[in-house]
């Protein structure tokens, strides 16, 4: 029994009707219209990751006998890869002469300086910078700190780990 829908292409061999090139483009139009909709309403994976520090000289390795102190809103946006930041500082023996992001190292290890803060190093201190790939893995990990330096404490004043909130 034929069908009477099909079309003969020449050779005697039957053609497929019109009607399955139609379901075929509605077809792939469904996927793509799905595959959209996934897109959309899939979580994006990218964030923003907030740290607060606080610096003080007992933070130093070795630690100092300073008084000063200093508190650091720190933000990471790994879509991005842009760190920004700012440091408010007290009570230093003097201005703050450098200061550095150091890594990787856990709290009481030293490092070599990773990130320099640089610009105005007086209260509040801002800034921003685009990290690496392995520096933002290092700062993700709790293995940076900040190092605040002054003419009395060369090697550093007040320190404080940038750690992830709990």
């Amino acid at each position: 029994m034929s069908d009477p829908d099909a079309q003969q292409d020449g050779r005697g061999s039957p053609r497929p009707a019109p009607n399955l090139a139609i379901e075929q483009r509605k077809k792939i139009l469904t996927l793509l219209v799905i595959a959209a909709l996934l897109a959309i309403t899939s979580p994006a994976s990218a964030e923003t990751v907030n740290f607060q520090v606080a610096l003080d000289a007992a933070a130093q390795v070795p630690p100092n006998d300073g008084k000063g102190s200093g508190t650091a809103a720190v933000a990471y946006d790994t879509a991005t890869k842009l760190l920004s930041w700012k440091i408010t500082l007290a009570g230093l023996t003097g201005d703050a002469t450098a200061a550095h992001f150091h890594g990787p190292a856990g709290p009481g290890k030293n490092a070599q300086p990773v990130v320099p803060i640089v610009g105005k190093l007086a209260s509040p201190i801002q800034g921003t910078a685009t990290l690496t790939d392995t520096e933002a893995h290092d700062l993700l990990a709790g293995l940076w700190y900040i190092n605040i330096h002054t003419a009395a404490n060369p090697g550093g004043e007040i320190r404080g780990q940038v750690l992830k909130p709990k």
